[in-house]
């Protein structure tokens, strides 16, 4: 491993470390830990195989990687502050996901790169896993598969804070329709009236 693949590793433990506290969720907020899979794959991902049982190893730890990273998503608390700032802060549960996933990985790298490679040469020979970019491809696309879900998922949960009249239906647009009822800034149901 380089000190590149520490930093890397490390940066993607820590996206989800800094908002245990609670933090701003901004769009580059959400694109940090994408932008940094994307890195890793440009860097990392030279092929996919698909000889023996390469893509069965590629699509495991991809799912892996998505139910990791949604699974991280829903359990991030996403809310409005008093100041109406979009704030996402993980748990407990949400953190211990993320780091499951991105552990894993550094933890592999590491175990491999110190000696487990015999050991995983016959555990690849023994399940047809046809070579050590198998292993890069699976890991790479589970960071991706990972960051993006939980991507999506807060992306998805942000939108849902945004008030009704920022996102009214569709049928209402092509309708004419009055807007429904929404809630004003003293909490009191008026047509038409927009919160503040």
């Amino acid at each position: 491993m380089t000190i590149s693949d520490y930093v890397l590793d490390l940066a993607l433990i820590g996206v989800v470390i800094l908002q245990v506290r609670g933090r701003r969720l901004t769009l580059r907020a959400m694109i940090l830990p994408v932008a940094l899979v994307a890195w890793a794959a440009v860097t990392y991902l030279k092929a996919v195989p698909t000889a023996g049982n390469d893509l069965v190893l590629i699509g495991v730890l991809a799912a892996t990687g998505t139910a990791l990273g949604a699974a991280s998503g829903l359990t991030t608390t996403v809310r409005r502050n008093a100041a109406g700032v979009l704030v996402a802060k993980a748990g407990a549960a949400a953190a211990g996901l993320w780091i499951l996933g991105m552990g894993f990985r550094l933890a592999f790298q590491l175990y491999v790169t110190h000696g487990g490679t015999a050991a995983l040469g016959r555990f690849s020979v023994a399940h047809h896993i046809t070579s050590g970019q198998a292993w890069v491809a699976a890991l790479v696309l589970m960071a991706i598969a990972e960051a993006v879900a939980r991507t999506a998922v807060l992306a998805g949960r942000a939108w849902q804070q945004q008030p009704p009249a920022a996102h009214p239906s569709t049928a209402q647009q092509h309708a004419g329709q009055q807007p429904l009822p929404t809630r004003s800034a003293s909490g009191i149901m008026a047509v038409g009236e927009h919160a503040a």
